[in-house]
C-alpha cells in the first residue's frame, strides 16, 4: 500500500515538473518571437529614416520624376502605418517595388551615381537591407519554434489550456519579391 502510494506521489510530481517546463518553454519561445519581430521593427525603422534622405538626393539630380518620388514616400508611409505581419509584410512589398523604380531612375544619372552622399545612402541602405533580412529569418526560425511547440503533442496541451497563439511567418506576398532590392549603381 504503501508503495502504491509512493508511486502515485511520484507520477503526480513528475507531472508537475512536466507542466512547468512545457509552460515555461512555450512563454520563452513566445518572448523569443517578440524579441524577434522587435529586432526587425529596429531594422525597418532604420530603413524608413534613410529613405527621405535617399529620396532628396535623388530629386536634386531628377526633379522631374515627382510620380516616382510620391510614390516611394506613400510606400514608406503604408509601412509605417501597417499593423501585424502580415499587412507588414505586404507594405514592405510595396516599398521594395516603389524602391526598385526608384533605383532605375537613377540609372539615367550618371553623376548621381557619382554622388557621394548618394554612394554613403546606397551603402547604408545596402547595410540595412542585409539586416532586416537576417532580422526576418531570426522571426521566422523563432515563430517557427513556438508554432512547432504550440502544435505538437504533449506540449499542444498546454498550449490549448493557456492559449497560446502561432504565430504568422513575416513573408513577402509576390515570388519575385522574395529577393533583397538590388541596389547596385
Amino acid at each position: 500500500m504503501l508503495y502504491i502510494i509512493g508511486g502515485a506521489i511520484a507520477l503526480v510530481v513528475i507531472a508537475v515538473i512536466w507542466f512547468v517546463v512545457a509552460y515555461n518553454a512555450l512563454i520563452g519561445l513566445r518572448n523569443a518571437v517578440k524579441n524577434a519581430w522587435s529586432q526587425i521593427s529596429v531594422q525597418l525603422k532604420r530603413r524608413y529614416d534613410l529613405i527621405p534622405n535617399l529620396v532628396e538626393t535623388v530629386k536634386g539630380y531628377a526633379k522631374h520624376e515627382s510620380t516616382v518620388f510620391e510614390n516611394v514616400t506613400k510606400a514608406r508611409s503604408a509601412c509605417m502605418q501597417a499593423q501585424g505581419v502580415v499587412e507588414q509584410g505586404k507594405a514592405e512589398s510595396f516599398l521594395t517595388q516603389t524602391l526598385k523604380s526608384l533605383f532605375a531612375v537613377v540609372e539615367n544619372y550618371p553623376e548621381l551615381k557619382a554622388n557621394q552622399n548618394f554612394l554613403a545612402l546606397q551603402e547604408q541602405l545596402t547595410t540595412t537591407e542585409n539586416q532586416i533580412t537576417f532580422a526576418r529569418q531570426f522571426y521566422n526560425d523563432n515563430t517557427m519554434r513556438l508554432n512547432n511547440k504550440i502544435q505538437m503533442f504533449p506540449s499542444n496541451i498546454i498550449a490549448g489550456m493557456f492559449n497560446f497563439k502561432e504565430s504568422e511567418f513575416f513573408e513577402i506576398e509576390v515570388p519575385e519579391e522574395r529577393k533583397a532590392p538590388k541596389v547596385q549603381f
